[in-house]
């Protein structure tokens, strides 16, 4: 699901999203990113803005974090996952944001 989408048939763009609408973002956090504190550390910024979900390292060195609850805070959570001051060296986020599918509590790091 993009932020914004447009009618191809020659419509009015989509509404946009309220910042408040729950979603899902699925974040690919690439780098150097195992093994210096990075799970921990998404799992505190992401309580700090109230989200569920997790932080799982994958084999390929990949870090994917899931989580769900406001567009905003989801989107705040994305800005911190490029931002400098990650552990580790970032290099590249990949995104997709998603309906949310519940069932998820606290944030744990896996």
């Amino acid at each position: 699901m993009a932020d914004t989408e447009t009618d191809r048939g020659g419509g009015a763009p989509a509404p946009t999203p309220e910042p408040d609408e729950t979603v899902r973002l699925t974040a690919w956090v690439h780098g150097a990113v195992q093994g210096v504190g990075f799970r921990w550390w998404t799992r505190a910024r992401a309580l700090e803005l109230g989200l569920v979900g997790s932080a799982n390292n994958l084999r390929d060195g990949r870090v994917e974090v899931v989580a769900e609850g406001p567009r905003d805070a989801c989107r705040r959570l994305l800005d911190r996952l490029r931002s400098p001051d990650t552990p580790g060296v970032v290099t590249t986020v990949v995104e997709r944001w998603s309906e949310p599918r519940g069932g998820l509590t606290g944030f744990v790091e896996r």
